[in-house]
């Protein structure tokens, strides 16, 4: 059996992440009390089910705490458990909500939608790093399907890096391992032909490539992430994320996530996205 455990912040996608699930064939049960998800699994598995999808987050109260040990208790009996924890900029959860105009789970009368936020992230702080975490603060509905439809997909056997490219002035990935920075790079925006492009096409990968200390640049974060990458295999991670950011988020960034996924997928599973990209 197949256990995918959906969690993270309100607001953040996870009725998206849900139904994406669902239409990949799993069995989908939403806002399950944390205290019932090992029953839940023994009944669906004598009942014949094979895959099955759980969101459980805040709603469960502080029982969403305890999910760590009871998801080890649910894998010793032979499920294969995988954890999807989606997140965002707390900005971007209040707007979402303030646009629905929908009330936030925690919301009492009292505390102000910002303060409801800043008090879930702080309930949910115990299990944020016991999956993989998706930061979906720049993406549209349609990007965050096909980026789980990619999660579902990939053997977990195995470590998979992922490389990421994302826009300083847009802000960090929350789910970023590790963050390199190429603003210090030729600039493709200042280019009037190469401004429309992006890191994928032809005329700014050759302008990259030979331009002043992108080769050196390629070269460092290449050897670091090569010479970490068993450390975190050794750790038993499932994901590592590797974000490298520009300006924009549209030429430097996105030619080294391509050019370095390009070099990793010989010997490793990898993924790219580029968070600036429609």
């Amino acid at each position: 059996m197949q256990l995918f455990l959906i969690s993270g912040l309100s607001g953040s996608g996870k009725s998206v992440a849900l139904k994406v699930l669902e239409d990949s064939g799993f069995y989908c049960v939403d806002n399950l009390p944390a205290d019932l998800l090992d029953t839940l699994v023994q009944h669906l598995r004598q009942a014949g089910y094979s895959n099955i999808a759980v969101s459980i987050d805040v709603r469960s109260a502080n029982s969403v705490q305890r999910l760590p040990p009871l998801l080890q208790q649910i894998r010793e009996q032979g499920v294969d458990v995988h954890v999807l924890f989606l997140d965002a900029q707390s900005d971007a959860l209040v707007k979402r909500f303030s646009e629905t105009r929908r009330l936030h789970p925690l919301s009492d009368g009292v505390r102000t939608l910002p303060e409801c936020v800043s008090h879930e992230r702080e309930l949910l702080a115990a299990i944020s790093d016991i999956g993989h975490h998706i930061d979906t603060t720049e993406q549209e509905a349609n990007a965050l399907r096909a980026w789980i439809k990619q999660f579902i997909k990939v053997d977990r056997a195995r470590l998979t890096l992922l490389f990421q490219s994302f826009g300083f002035k847009h802000g960090i990935p929350l789910d970023a391992d590790l963050v390199f920075d190429v603003r210090c790079l030729p600039n493709p925006h200042y280019n009037e032909t190469l401004r429309p492009l992006t890191g994928r096409d032809s005329a700014v990968i050759e302008f990259l490539d030979s331009a002043a200390g992108v080769q050196d640049m390629f070269g460092d974060i290449r050897n670091f992430v090569e010479r970490w990458l068993p450390s975190f295999v050794a750790d038993n991670r499932s994901y590592l994320t590797v974000a490298i950011g520009c300006t924009g988020g549209q030429h430097r960034s996105v030619y080294f996530a391509e050019k370095l996924a390009r070099h990793f997928e010989q010997q490793q599973q990898v993924l790219v996205r580029h968070r600036e990209l429609v």
